[in-house]
């Protein structure tokens, strides 16, 4: 078993500040290092129009530029290089997997991707302008998943990479939709707006209980509302958008029976995570080889504001009341810990340890 862990960054303040507190923080991990290193590879992989991307930015979440500014204020790097690595414009993503389970006042998820991948971050953020979101950082504004101060949840679930169109990748996407939107409606037509890069379910529920799935590529948006529809992985299920799914989908159907068959059974937040973070339940993903394993389980709580958390398989769930936090109380937490039963390395700790 690998450990690993993640560090719970709590900011507030202009998003320049707190673009100026990620990235001073940033500079001092090993990621950052890993960062540098793909800057070379990542200039060749694509071209990102700044002037298009900030007009997009402006739309969606208007201060948010500011916070890729603060980045470059800190790192020694030029504005155009933060803005090419991180605004998420023209950028591409490997295939992952991903669960979710929305139903009866929770938002339960699991990330599964690369460990390579992760950036280990836990953020509490509450921007002076637009909404304040816990969540998962990636692409460093970004967020992987979260949940707003209105309690709204977002989730992505890779579908396809094939016909890239010109626009946004995931996480930034997500950060929109945290930073701008205060229900599942306005986050719907939020992504009918946006242009999106890849293929992409976004699952959304809010604190009024009302739960989406959005089917998004450059081809165009379907929304799914159904009953059935509170369950999600990774393959379009609308008449419309099904050519484009993979070929290979057996397993992607597979554990979106499993996610329902379990989730009759889980009626609170902690019976989700269990099942969600326990690998016996057949939720919970070991393929970190093929870009699928899971990293964390978060379990989302719109009509407390709290959050459920566990990094690695069998986590003992982390409680964290975002409501109180964002009223001024303080959350003492800094690190959070982790196994998983793989041996690929994470980029964001020094070495993987292991133990029997």
């Amino acid at each position: 078993m690998q450990q690993f862990h993640l560090d719970v960054i709590k900011g507030r303040g202009s998003h320049f500040e707190l673009g100026k507190q990620a990235g001073r923080l940033f500079q001092q991990t090993p990621l950052y290092h890993s960062h540098v290193k793909r800057r070379d590879r990542s200039k060749k992989a694509y071209h990102t129009d700044e002037k298009i991307a900030k007009s997009y930015f402006d739309q969606f979440s208007p201060g948010l530029w500011n916070e890729l500014e603060g980045l470059s204020s800190v790192m020694a790097w030029d504005t155009s290089e933060v803005i090419h690595e991180y605004s998420g414009w023209q950028q591409d993503w490997k295939k992952s997997g991903c669960s979710v389970l929305m139903k009866k006042g929770y938002f339960a998820r699991n990330y599964d991707y690369h460990p390579k991948t992760y950036e280990g971050r836990l953020m509490l953020w509450q921007p002076e302008r637009g909404y304040a979101s816990i969540g998962v950082a990636g692409r460093m504004i970004g967020r992987i998943d979260g949940m707003n101060e209105k309690g709204l949840c977002v989730g992505f679930h890779f579908v396809n990479r094939k016909n890239p169109g010109k626009g946004f990748t995931c996480s930034i996407i997500a950060r929109f939709l945290l930073d701008s939107c205060s229900t599942t409606d306005e986050a719907v037509a939020m992504l009918k707006e946006i242009p999106h890069r890849h293929a992409f379910n976004y699952t959304l529920y809010d604190a009024h209980g009302k739960h989406a799935v959005v089917e998004a590529s450059a081809l165009g948006v379907a929304v799914r509302n159904e009953e059935m529809d509170t369950a999600c992985t990774n393959h379009f299920e609308t008449s419309i958008k099904s050519s484009e799914n993979r070929y290979q989908l057996k397993e992607s159907i597979s554990r979106l029976h499993m996610i329902h068959q379990q989730g009759q059974t889980a009626h609170n937040p902690l019976e989700a995570f269990k099942k969600f973070n326990d690998p016996a339940y057949g939720i919970f993903k070991k393929n970190y080889g093929s870009w699928a394993g899971t990293i964390h389980t978060a379990v989302y709580q719109p009509s407390t504001l709290k959050m459920f958390f566990g990094a690695g398989q069998n986590a003992v769930p982390l409680e964290i009341d975002f409501g109180k936090w964002l009223q001024g109380e303080r959350f003492p937490v800094t690190k959070v810990f982790g196994k998983i039963d793989s041996a690929e390395a994470f980029s964001h700790v020094n070495q993987p340890s292991t133990s029997s």
